[in-house]
């Protein structure tokens, strides 16, 4: 049968978009789903802000009249004024094991930003560094977080067969608590806070920890600026993802760093693990999922760390060190055992091997591939 490649142009077309993964992975024991509705919103001018400054098309695979697969393709502008690369993306790439469905979807996305005068493509990536990024390529037999992503082992061979290259790769560790901070840490911690007279900010509420929330992004922008394939967020997008994951998020295991003139300098936002509460919800908040995702909250075994940020001229002063230990001291008082770190680039060695100073495995692999035409 032959395939057909249609582009999303109506409501029903992109809830065929944003439903097809939820059908790939039914019997998938690993497949996290994220909420369906956040997934439409991201896809949509009118919800999602990052859009105004993307070219964006989304499309999906006909075979057998059935949806065989989707990708989306993007053209971040800032992010190739930047880098100084005529870049378009890849993104939100699913398919089934035919290779004949993943050139369509590929050669279609290739074509498109093409036209628009790109000399090459790579991805998967999203609008931002916190939407969908990468193809996972090792550690197809461990539960992601919420933060992370999932595919079927055959994807890397897809994208290899296309033409693919590696461009980069992100790592993930599972760390072990142990019962007890050591109380070397514990002396480092309050030396270092007294030496540069800091101040840890804990939270008790919501309204408190969102008050902060502007500042942590504006520190996020200034410590990320660098990294591959980052671009920096505007005010609006920002509180996209304040709305977006503030309003589920335990202030608890939130927190920030302030010099002594009040100015943020470090966060650590991590969040009790959503991924089981997830797969319960089956991608929707109601009737029941909101009751799986505040049940995961209450009492953790596993602690997802989504995002940390340092301020570049703290980078090497210790603050890392009281943010995880201030962190610690909360996921032991709620007895948690295990932390997911999520993604860290290869290259960043100084995050790479400060988690190997745990109890850990580097279980999971993803991987951004690059095409030039």
């Amino acid at each position: 049968m032959s395939i057909t490649i249609k582009r999303c142009e109506s409501a029903a077309d992109l809830k065929k978009f944003v439903q097809f993964p939820y059908d790939l992975y039914k019997q998938n024991d690993y497949w996290v789903p994220p909420i369906k509705q956040d997934e439409l919103n991201a896809l949509k001018k009118e919800t999602n802000p990052a859009l105004k400054s993307c070219e964006a098309e989304f499309w999906i695979a006909i075979k057998n009249n059935k949806v065989a697969g989707r990708i989306a393709a993007i053209i971040n502008r800032s992010y190739n004024e930047k880098t100084g690369e005529d870049l378009g993306r890849l993104s939100r790439i699913e398919f089934i094991d035919d290779k004949e469905v993943s050139k369509a979807l590929l050669d279609t996305a290739e074509k498109w930003v093409k036209e628009r005068g790109m000399k090459g493509i790579h991805g998967p990536l999203g609008f931002t560094n916190l939407d969908h990024q990468a193809v996972l390529i090792e550690g197809f037999d461990h539960l992601p977080s919420i933060a992370s992503e999932y595919h079927l082992p055959y994807y890397r061979s897809h994208f290899e067969a296309a033409g693919y290259e590696k461009e980069m790769d992100w790592v993930e560790f599972r760390l072990k608590l142990e019962k007890e901070i050591p109380e070397k840490a514990l002396k480092l911690n309050d030396m270092i806070q007294r030496r540069y007279n800091l101040k840890v900010v804990h939270f008790n509420n919501r309204d408190e920890m969102k008050a902060y929330a502007p500042r942590v992004f504006e520190l996020l922008n200034n410590a990320f600026s660098e990294l591959f394939s980052f671009v920096s967020m505007n005010e609006e997008v920002s509180d996209f993802y304040i709305k977006k994951y503030f309003n589920i998020l335990n202030p608890k295991f939130v927190k920030v760093i302030e010099d002594k003139d009040n100015n943020t300098i470090g966060f650590i936002v991590s969040l009790p693990s959503l991924s089981l509460a997830l797969q319960k919800a089956r991608g929707n908040l109601f009737p029941f999922g909101w009751y799986h995702i505040t049940q995961a909250l209450k009492k953790p075994k596993v602690v997802d760390l989504l995002l940390t940020g340092i301020h570049p001229d703290w980078q090497a002063q210790g603050v890392s060190a009281i943010l995880i230990t201030e962190l610690q001291k909360v996921m032991l008082e709620h007895g948690v055992e295990y932390v997911e770190t999520t993604g860290m680039i290869e290259t960043n060695e100084k995050a790479i091997n400060h988690w190997k100073n745990y109890d850990h495995i580097q279980h999971k692999r993803k991987r951004c591939f690059r095409k030039m035409f």
